[in-house]
């Protein structure tokens, strides 16, 4: 089934929150870390539109598509709520709202795949 396209949508958007959560994550555990910068990663769209189908030669002499799934992970140029005299640029508190917004994208995710799933099993049925 993943060949149909809002499968595979569905997939790489699991994929990319993970990737977020991931780098939010990172930013909690260096919340008192001297001079560390918060990080995040660029917005789904962006990732979607930088992202290139790679074809698949059979023949080594053919031409193959350039693209791939990387994360462009960036520090984060927004204002942050505290300053602090070590020089990180990490709020937990900002990082935790990050966390319960990515939790409510991915519950999103998940229920939009599955009512696509049972009307997709509906049609099949007949």
């Amino acid at each position: 089934m993943d060949q149909i396209y809002l499968f595979g949508l569905s997939t790489r958007r699991s994929e990319w929150l993970a990737n977020r959560q991931a780098v939010v994550a990172e930013n909690i555990a260096n919340v008192n870390t001297p001079a560390y910068k918060a990080k995040d990663i660029r917005g789904f769209s962006e990732a979607l539109e930088a992202t290139q189908l790679a074809m698949t030669g059979t023949n080594p002499i053919h031409l193959v598509g350039g693209g791939g799934r990387e994360v462009a992970i960036e520090e984060q140029t927004d204002a942050t709520w505290d300053v602090t005299h070590s020089g990180n640029s990490v709020t937990l508190e900002q990082e935790m709202l990050k966390s319960g917004e990515i939790s409510g994208q991915f519950t999103l995710n998940a229920s939009i795949a599955k009512a696509f799933h049972r009307f997709f099993l509906t049609s099949v049925r007949g």
